[in-house]
């Protein structure tokens, strides 16, 4: 389950002025130089409103399947375990699209590409409904495909809206805020209408909200930033080494898949942990799920705040190598805790750390790629994807190798490779 992100705004200024240029004006683009006071948090969210949406609905489809995972495998005539692992599925078509496909969200607006992905999200939530094995496969891949191309488009779209400065990172981060909201809140929001029609009512219900939302994203896909141009000339080859000519752009994907890795495949087994450790039933152990996804909420909303106050990259890449010191340290405080109490501190402790991470890895992609932004965002989240599958399969061997002691080092290790690939992240001017 992923985790994957209002109420103030800030009128924080830079003064990037020279010579004789009077505040306040604009760039060459058309842009507003760096001294206009940055857009708050309520324009933002006015500007982006749909990409928030379609990144909440994205989420819901994959909600559905975990919390009727019983009677939609009652439904399809197959066992619990047979049915679940199917989602599998979407984690390999996640990868493959993201890195394959990565370059044409440059190359197209990427309000389209998610548009598209929207419309191939109603098809996925509609196949699910057959409740036949060959179509809840279809439902899995064709899901993760989906989700492979709107996230990275969503957020190439929400910050194409402001630039590469400050509001840019702002916009990106807030469409995985909205995502990690949809992620704790998304079950509670489902159960109360399957009273009326059933599970198979919610994925039409996704359906019709995906296809609406992809009309009116298709239709802001024509207001495009005028230096976008550029980038979309980039052939498919050339986006890729652009990227990679790009000032930290490769160690910030590898940060991305290290703390996947590692917290992904901590929320794989944190079930049987507390129930091992500290005899928490399932019930109880909801309380600690929610603890973790409000943790990551709260942690991921703050931190874009912070770390789009102003256009300093030292900032972000400093509060993203402390950030994956705490989690590392927290980590350990969760397998080693002797009392549930601190336990339950350091785990909240560690999805905070981790959402703080995100944002940051986030926002530098956003400012530092402007030219291939979609590419790069693309990237990050078939990278963030195949950590997970990683990271999962490795806890996994080293709980039934060793143990939980076994599951900690595997995701410590995870954890300080992403702390390396953060040290060699370089700040000087771009």
């Amino acid at each position: 389950m992923s985790r994957i992100d209002e109420t103030t705004t800030h009128e924080t200024r830079t003064d990037g002025t020279s010579g004789g240029e009077p505040p306040g004006g604009e760039g060459p683009s058309g842009e507003p130089t760096g001294s206009e006071a940055l857009p708050g948090e309520r324009q933002i969210i006015a500007a982006v409103w749909p990409a928030l949406l379609a990144s909440a609905v994205g989420l819901l489809p994959f909600t559905v399947f975990s919390t009727y995972l019983v009677p939609i495998s009652d439904a399809a005539g197959g066992a619990y375990a047979e049915i679940g692992s199917l989602r599998g599925l979407a984690g390999i078509g996640a990868v493959l699209t993201g890195v394959a496909l990565a370059p044409l969200i440059g190359r197209i607006a990427p309000a389209r590409v998610a548009s598209a992905a929207l419309v191939l999200l109603g098809v996925a939530a509609l196949a699910g409904t057959a409740a036949l094995l060959p179509a809840l496969a279809v439902f899995c891949v064709l899901t993760g495909i989906s989700n492979a191309l709107l996230y990275p488009a969503l957020s190439a779209a929400a910050a194409d809206r402001f630039g590469s400065g400050p509001a840019a990172g702002r916009a990106a981060t807030l469409v995985m805020t909205a995502q990690t909201l949809a992620s704790t809140l998304g079950a509670p929001l489902i159960v109360l209408p399957t009273l009326w029609w059933g599970w198979q009512g919610d994925l039409v219900a996704i359906a019709v909200v995906a296809l609406v939302l992809a009309v009116v994203l298709f239709r802001r896909g024509s207001v495009e930033r005028a230096d976008d141009d550029a980038g979309r000339r980039l052939g498919y080859l050339a986006a890729f080494r652009a990227l990679a000519g790009i000032q930290g752009a490769v160690p910030l994907l590898l940060v991305a898949f290290g703390r996947a890795g590692a917290f992904m495949g901590h929320l794989a087994f944190l079930a049987p942990l507390y129930s091992e450790r500290f005899e928490l039933s399932a019930g109880m152990f909801a309380f600690v799920w929610s603890l973790s996804g409000g943790s990551f909420f709260v942690g991921h909303l703050a931190a874009g705040r912070l770390l789009n106050l102003d256009e300093s990259d030292h900032r972000a890449r400093r509060v993203m190598v402390l950030s994956l010191l705490t989690g590392l340290g927290a980590l350990a405080g969760v397998y080693l805790a002797p009392e549930l109490p601190i336990a339950l501190v350091c785990t909240a402790v560690l999805s905070g750390s981790h959402a703080v991470v995100a944002a940051a890895v986030t926002t530098l992609l956003v400012r530092r790629c402007a030219q291939v932004r979609g590419t790069a965002l693309s990237l990050n989240a078939a990278g963030m994807s195949l950590g997970l599958f990683l990271g999962t399969a490795a806890a996994g061997a080293g709980l039934a190798l060793v143990g939980q002691e076994g599951a900690a080092v595997v995701l410590g290790g995870f954890t300080a490779f992403a702390v390396v690939a953060a040290m060699t992240v370089r700040t000087e001017p771009r």
